[in-house]
């Protein structure tokens, strides 16, 4: 059996996205018309077009994680960020036909399609690589979780981009800040430590709290809590933290929000992480 303990302990976190997506078609039957056409943070989408790529992505979960349906693939030479980048586009595109009060039909219906479907999968057995984890195979629990984290950040990026508060309680925020740090092993995989050395990081505000990531004998492993005595120590809040992880702010603007103690390059190294499926400038 693979063992997939570096990743620290699973999370349940269908209920929480049950609740996003029940929030999320809520606060898209409230928009007002202009409302849809407002830009978000991704680059060239309006509001309207976030909600069409959650829309397209319930489709291919659906489509081929119940149903075995697999017809896209990547091109010669095109890795899976260029790859999901085109293909999201493409859908987005297309999807500007449809109208918002559409929109908003599909999207409650599929969503009461997903959180059923997400109840038959089984949490501890093992599915397809969650990208910025590293290679799988890795369990179910993080590819829910995973979708939990797509999911609430597209809500917030709706809602900032409406001046509308989002799910930023500690209830929604803790199990996405602990999701996003699942991407840490990974993250310092190319880091050379002696066996034992520790980063811990500590997130302050609203959901936070303490992890440790720790050089085993073959792979760095995380673990909630806090080390004795860290190599090195980060101390960022909630805020940067989400938006460090999903590239909202970039690593050098998470430095200067960031208190650093202890060996400055394993530090640095962390503050690279990215939990998100993401296409450095230049390669799409």
């Amino acid at each position: 059996m693979t063992d997939t303990s570096w990743l620290g302990p699973p999370i349940d976190a269908r209920p929480l996205l049950a609740e996003q997506l029940a929030a999320f078609t809520g606060l898209l039957r409230r928009l007002d018309g202009d409302e849809w056409d407002r830009p978000t943070v991704c680059p060239g989408w309006s509001v309207k077009d976030v909600a069409a790529h959650v829309l397209g992505d319930h489709v291919g979960r659906l489509s081929m994680h119940r149903d075995g349906f697999h017809t896209l693939q990547p091109r010669d030479g095109e890795n899976l960020p260029v790859f999901l980048d085109r293909i999201n586009e493409e859908w987005v595109v297309a999807a500007r036909r449809i109208s918002p009060p559409l929109l908003v039909e599909l999207l409650a219906n599929i969503s009461d399609r997903i959180v059923a479907f997400w109840q038959t999968v089984d949490l501890d057995a093992l599915g397809a690589s969650v990208y910025w984890a590293g290679p799988g195979p890795h369990p179910y629990w993080l590819d829910v979780a995973r979708e939990y984290t797509e999911f609430w950040t597209h809500h917030q990026q709706v809602c900032e981009a409406t001046g509308r508060a989002g799910l930023t309680d500690r209830h929604y925020v803790g199990p996405l800040i602990d999701t996003f740090l699942r991407g840490l092993p990974h993250t310092l995989r190319d880091v050379t430590a002696p066996e034992g050395a520790a980063l811990q990081l500590t997130v302050t505000g609203p959901g936070g709290g303490d992890w440790t990531c720790t050089r085993g004998p073959d792979r760095w492993r995380l673990s909630r809590g806090p080390h004795p005595r860290p190599t090195a120590r980060l101390e960022l809040d909630t805020d940067t933290t989400w938006r460090l992880c999903t590239r909202g702010i970039t690593p050098g603007q998470a430095a200067e929000r960031t208190r650093t103690d202890g060996d400055r390059h394993l530090a640095a190294a962390a503050l690279q992480i990215v939990s998100i499926i993401w296409s450095p400038p230049g390669l799409k």
